[in-house]
């Protein structure tokens, strides 16, 4: 006790404690001086926020501009492989056991990864086989959908299945592969090669089927552009598919990616066709549906739900209108769905519509097939 006293006194008595107060514990006077200093901090710090997201938002354009591959990139998303840690190898993880997963080559060299899904009555006996069994099973009566995905992700991407097994389910074979440059397939993405490889699983197709069997390309939202793309050269060599079915389609790319949602913070800042659309044409990028129904000579469906803000539906409404002013669609029925808001479809999830079976019958002319 007294050494605790002894100190207390000592530093009470210290005579340079007494002349510099501010030394020990600040009063309240000196509290309140120190606010607007503390204000001052935060504002600053707020201004230099403020000072780095400005010239991120005046980079971006400037970055796209002299590299115009970085648009080529966000338009394809094919490094995005959504969902991750998935074997393309088995498709039977994914819930699609009545499903083959191959590889062919549209290159020398170059392989791309097709899954062929059999209609769903074939499922016990496809348990078990391999590539020629699914081979065998085109010799059947059952019409065959080509299904041309959209960017990002992968042939595995879950809204992708679900619609497989909804068309399963309906007695149609579905064949879907991913174009060079996504999922496990070999090479880089351009339209112009995602065209080419749509062509040749076409081609492969068409060898392996009855000439009456009726082949169906169906195309969603970046898809549609290769679709009608496929369509359009198909229909110069004279040998168009019985029908062509577009889900969430756009007009063209340009007019798409003014609309898209991530181009909302530029799309009112002057000049955001030259730094970002004509970019875009810089890489060869087009995608002219708006242009291709005018040499399309086969029956065209559009599918669009009104929420879609990916692509919006004014777009897909848009492309209908083009079509069914198109003298080559003259004589082929052009047909436009709509999905109202309401029912919360939004881009990738109409597979959802219990209206689906009967819009498909209805738009093909006959009813699904029946195993015999």
């Amino acid at each position: 006790m007294r050494r605790r006293n002894s100190l207390t006194v000592e530093k009470d008595s210290d005579p340079e404690l007494k002349q510099h107060p501010g030394r020990g514990a600040s009063g309240p006077g000196e509290e309140r001086n120190m606010k607007p200093f503390r204000r001052l901090g935060l504002v600053g710090k707020m201004k230099r926020i403020m000072m780095v997201l400005l010239l991120i938002y005046v980079s971006i354009p400037i970055i796209v501009k002299l590299f115009p591959s970085i648009q080529a990139k966000l338009i394809f998303l094919n490094f995005v492989r959504m969902p991750y840690f998935i074997d393309l190898k088995r498709p039977l993880d994914q819930g699609l056991n009545h499903t083959h997963n191959f590889y062919l080559e549209p290159e020398p060299g170059l392989r791309i990864g097709v899954w062929h899904t059999v209609p769903a009555q074939m499922w016990r006996a496809a348990q078990g086989k391999e590539g020629d069994w699914y081979d065998s099973t085109f010799a059947s009566a059952h019409p065959i959908i080509l299904y041309l995905h959209g960017n990002a992700g992968t042939r595995g991407g879950d809204h992708r299945v679900q619609l497989y097994k909804v068309l399963s389910s309906l007695g149609y074979h579905v064949v879907t592969f991913d174009y060079r440059g996504w999922g496990d397939s070999d090479g880089s993405p351009s339209e112009g090669a995602m065209t080419s490889d749509a062509l040749f699983v076409y081609d492969w197709l068409k060898q392996r089927i009855e000439k009456s069997l009726p082949l169906y390309i169906w195309g969603h939202s970046l898809g549609t552009g290769v679709a009608t793309n496929l369509v359009r050269r198909l229909c110069d060599q004279g040998s168009p598919p019985d029908a062509l079915i577009l889900e969430s389609p756009f007009t063209n790319i340009r007019e798409e990616a003014k609309s898209h949602p991530f181009s909302m913070v530029y799309r009112f800042l002057p000049g955001f066709d030259w730094f970002f659309l004509d970019a875009i044409s810089a890489n060869d990028i087009r995608f002219t549906s708006d242009e291709n129904v005018n040499h399309i000579s086969c029956p065209v469906l559009i599918l669009h739900a009104e929420d879609d803000t990916v692509v919006p539906f004014h777009l897909g409404k848009k492309l209908y209108n083009a079509a069914s002013q198109s003298k080559s669609l003259s004589g082929h029925k052009v047909q436009f769905v709509s999905f109202p808001s309401s029912l919360s479809y939004k881009h990738k999830f109409i597979y959802r519509s219990p209206e689906l079976p009967n819009i498909l019958s209805d738009f093909l002319g006959s009813a699904h097939p029946v195993v015999a």
